[in-house]
């Protein structure tokens, strides 16, 4: 009995032990690439379907909610303050360790069924960073944000204000005045974002945030936009935006902190 017992521990102790061996070696074959501090505004979007499919890769598909806050969206613009950018030993990347940005995200399942997001467009007002990792980003011509908060009696008030532009017509514009929430957070996940110019190539995007819903066509929280315009249109993303998208969530991220690795 006790010479089972004990086998049945050592057995038990190597299970445990080559686990953790795999772990180990599944973490130290990631590369840290940088890590960053960031407000964000996200637009839940539908757009054509024709349009969209150009960019996906053969035998990718979309993943389409059919429930839930992200219900019916198969595009998000996202619209972006890196505040901090460092690098792996904590230095400011680039010559600010800053930089503004929106981009184009789908998600999407890959060729094996996976959930995974992939980069399909953005522009960037730093010119190093077009085309980018993802190849997929314009340097852009025109880059303004505003962002205010009032306080006062009553409620908070925010506004942003973004408008970028590339050479070729291209054009993404976003005025939101809203009331502030305290917004939830989310635990850490792991996201896998890819390319669609070369859908080999992704980067693992550990993250946490707050995230802030201030309107929602499906769950219908309670409404806190007071003004609000967006404008997508021009040059390659024109099929995207012919006037028929259609924006369905309106999402403050008051924070967002995350690690981006190479697997």
């Amino acid at each position: 009995m006790k010479t089972g017992l004990v086998s049945v521990r050592v057995l038990a102790v190597l299970v445990v032990a080559s686990i953790l061996a795999l772990l180990a070696g599944y973490t130290e074959a990631e590369t840290l690439v940088e890590s960053s501090s960031e407000t964000r505004f996200q637009l839940d979007l539908h757009v054509p379907e024709a349009a969209l499919a150009a960019y996906l890769p053969m035998g990718w598909m979309p993943n389409v909610a059919t429930q839930g806050p992200a219900k019916d969206a198969n595009l998000r613009a996202v619209f972006i303050d890196r505040v901090t950018i460092n690098g792996p030993d904590g230095k400011p990347l680039g010559k600010t360790g800053s930089n503004r940005l929106v981009y184009l995200v789908a998600p999407v399942k890959d060729s094996t069924g996976a959930n995974v997001q992939l980069v399909i467009g953005g522009l960037t007002e730093d010119p190093t960073d077009a085309p980018g990792l993802f190849e997929v980003y314009l340097p852009a011509t025109t880059h303004t944000m505003q962002r205010s908060t009032s306080s006062g009696a009553g409620t908070i008030l925010d506004s942003q204000d973004w408008v970028f532009a590339g050479q070729n017509g291209e054009h993404l514009e976003l005025h939101i005045k809203y009331e502030r929430g305290v917004g939830n957070r989310g635990n850490s996940a792991d996201v896998k974002f890819y390319s669609a110019k070369n859908p080999t190539f992704y980067q693992i995007s550990r993250q946490e945030q707050v995230l802030d819903i201030l309107r929602n066509v499906t769950t219908n929280p309670p409404d806190r936009v007071k003004e609000f315009s967006f404008k997508a249109s021009g040059g390659s993303y024109a099929k995207l935006f012919d006037g028929t998208e259609k924006v369905l969530s309106w999402d403050n991220i008051l924070w967002i902190n995350r690690s981006v690795l190479l697997p």
